[in-house]
């Protein structure tokens, strides 16, 4: 079953994000708080979504996303954040649902396109994706600043 999450799902998401995080060899840089997460999942503004799958009623996989836009299109799209899939269900058709009703909330609300970044190492991931009709924006190079070039910069 897929469904929007929850607060009381707070918990098991903060699980499954540190599952991602762990799988992805990065569990040291996971620093959100169960608080931190109910309230920008839940505040009074949210600033991430997310939907779960459960199975046999513990929840098992995320898809945390957010709202994008395109000046392209002039359309809002959907940026997920993450998705994850507890190991012992991978292959179950668990993170497809995850992905269909994504593009269910994106055709819906009118969104231009759903986008995420997947890590170049991780062929399964690679190989899912590629089945469902995902493009790879191999000309695009993802970017970030932060901690102190973050704090450089603001102070310029």
């Amino acid at each position: 079953m897929i469904r929007t999450a929850r607060p009381d799902d707070v918990p098991a998401i903060l699980g499954l994000i540190r599952g991602l995080a762990d799988y992805e060899h990065s569990l040291d840089e996971v620093k959100v708080t169960e608080a931190e997460l109910a309230a920008t999942l839940f505040g009074p503004d949210p600033a991430v979504f997310a939907h779960v799958g459960e199975h046999e009623g513990q929840v098992a996989g995320l898809a945390l996303w957010f709202v994008n836009y395109s000046t392209w299109t002039g359309r809002p799209g959907m940026y997920l954040e993450d998705l994850f899939v507890t190991p012992g269900l991978r292959r179950s058709g668990l993170g497809r649902a995850l992905l269909a009703e994504l593009a269910r909330v994106c055709v819906r609300r009118g969104y231009a396109r759903l986008d995420w970044a997947v890590l170049d190492w991780n062929a399964p991931a690679l190989e899912f994706y590629a089945s469902l009709g995902a493009e790879p924006l191999d000309t695009w190079r993802l970017h970030r600043l932060s901690g102190p070039a973050l704090e450089a910069l603001a102070a310029d």
